[in-house]
Parts: structure tokens; C-alpha cells; sequence
């Protein structure tokens, strides 16, 4: 692996802790303007001084994003489907040359293991992996899970497996029952997807466990920026991550900064009258 990959994985996975909190608002291309994300720069500008990655597409990336912000990008490259559509007929959006001039960290792709395009989407991570390779850019592969498909270990085991195989550096997947074989049948770091939203305590248990399990990070979004409050949300999630706060302290932290924020915002409100 040469300097150039290695410094980018440095920055979407934090040596010191060997852990990353990816802030995930990609969700857009395929679900149009998700609840939270409808204006993306007001979602995204306040949270990120606590993202250790951002990921997102490119377009959201050039018109909502300022170019000065040091937090590194992983890109989603694949797309041109909806929830209308078949999700699993995602094609690559992105050339590989766009990617670098953006300076992304890495790019992300999804693969739909068992899904009747299984075999297009994980030739695709194939043919992205030997174009990132020649220029040193990390890939992140998203084992995105078809209505049929059941979401255990062994399932999401073979996806991880089959990324790594083919080269992934990175695997996103959902956490399960089982998943420290998960983590452990993966030769690469593996990090959660936050899914769909839960209660904020549920979503820091889900953290913590599969932090206590192996996992290199979170890649969370719409339990962050869903959160009735985002910046104190994705804070606590990063005590978790990178410090191994216990859920109920963590929940405990996120109460306190969420009140702490309120107090603040009456208090500018009353002083704008």
C-alpha cells in the first residue's frame, strides 16, 4: 500500500484511537430530500466540528460544503436509482479523476450481495478498487440489504467477506446478533450504518455495542441529523466511539448539552428582541 493510501485512511480512521465517527448525508440520491436534509448546508455546517468524516455525493459536496472545512470526504460514486427504481441496478456516477480533484479521502460504493445484480454491483467495487489503486484512493463498500434479504451475521458476514476479497479497505455494514463474527471473518475495519431512526438512547446502545465488538466506527446519519438535537447527538455519539462511553452516560451527556443548547438559543432569541 503506498503513502498516498495510507495518509487517506489516516484521515477517515483516526490513529489515535483507531475508531472514526463518519456523519453520513448521502441519502439524498436516492431518496430525494430526506426529512432533515431538505437544506443540506444548514444540516450539515453545524456538525461539522465533531464529524470525523463526512460522507456525501457530489453534488451536495461542491454547492453545500465550504471548500475550507479540513474534514476529509469519503464520496458516494454510485447511484442513478431511487426508491422508485430497483436499488440494486446502481451504476458509478463519479470518475475516479473527479474524485481526486475533489480531494476526497475515499469513495464509497454499495453491493447488493444475493440480490438477481449481484454480480454487476460487486464487478463494479471490482473495477472501482483497481481505479483507486492507481491513484492511491481508498474504497468504502456499502453491503446495502435487498426487502429479501435478512440482516445476520451470516448474511452480512458474506457480504463484508466478499468486499474485503475483492479489495474494499473499508466495509460499511448493519450491526446484528453475532456480530463480533462479523468483524472477525472481515480482514478490513468494519463500521455500522445507524439505519433507519430510533430513539437517541437505542441509537447510542447500538453504537456502544458495536464499538465493544469490534467495530472500527459509526457511519450515522439520520440518527444524527434526525435528532431533536443534532450537534448534542453526534457529540455524545463520539464519546462513545472514541472514548467508550457507557450508553446511559452517554445519553446523560446528550440531555445535558441538549439543554445547555436550548438555555443558549432562548437566551440569543431574547437578546434579538
Amino acid at each position: 500500500m503506498d503513502w498516498g493510501m495510507k495518509n487517506r485512511l489516516s484521515r477517515i480512521i483516526r490513529p489515535e484511537t483507531g475508531k472514526t465517527v463518519m456523519l453520513a448525508v448521502d441519502h439524498g440520491y436516492f431518496l430525494g430530500p430526506t426529512t432533515g436534509l431538505e437544506e443540506p448546508e444548514k444540516t450539515i455546517s453545524p456538525l461539522l466540528p465533531y464529524a470525523d468524516t463526512l460522507m456525501l455525493t457530489r453534488g451536495v459536496l461542491r454547492s453545500c460544503v465550504d471548500p475550507g472545512t479540513n474534514v476529509p470526504i469519503v464520496l458516494r460514486v454510485s447511484g442513478g436509482t431511487s426508491i422508485l427504481g430497483n436499488l440494486a441496478d446502481e451504476g458509478t456516477t463519479v470518475s475516479m479523476k473527479d474524485a481526486v480533484r475533489l480531494n476526497t479521502a475515499g469513495v464509497a460504493l454499495s453491493i447488493f450481495v444475493g440480490s438477481e445484480l449481484e454480480r454487476k454491483t460487486l464487478l463494479a467495487l471490482a473495477d472501482l478498487i483497481n481505479e483507486g489503486t492507481e491513484v492511491g484512493m481508498p474504497v468504502l463498500a456499502v453491503t446495502a440489504v435487498g426487502k429479501d434479504m435478512v440482516r445476520d451475521a451470516r448474511y452480512l458476514g458474506l457480504a463484508c467477506r466478499i468486499a474485503a476479497e475483492l479489495g474494499a479497505h473499508i466495509v460499511k455494514t448493519y450491526y446484528c446478533e453475532g456480530f463480533e463474527s462479523v468483524v472477525r471473518g472481515c480482514p478490513v475495519p468494519v463500521v455500522i450504518a445507524g439505519g433507519k431512526k430510533i430513539p437517541e438512547r437505542d441509537a447510542l446502545e447500538l453504537s456502544y455495542n458495536a464499538i465493544t465488538r469490534g467495530a472500527a466506527g459509526v457511519d450515522m446519519g439520520r440518527n444524527i441529523f434526525q435528532s431533536d438535537n443534532p450537534v448534542a447527538m453526534i457529540q455524545a455519539v463520539r464519546e462513545v466511539v472514541h472514548n467508550n462511553m457507557k450508553p446511559d452516560k452517554a445519553f446523560d451527556l446528550y440531555k445535558t448539552l441538549s439543554s445547555s443548547s436550548e438555555i443558549k438559543g432562548r437566551r440569543a432569541a431574547k437578546a434579538g428582541k
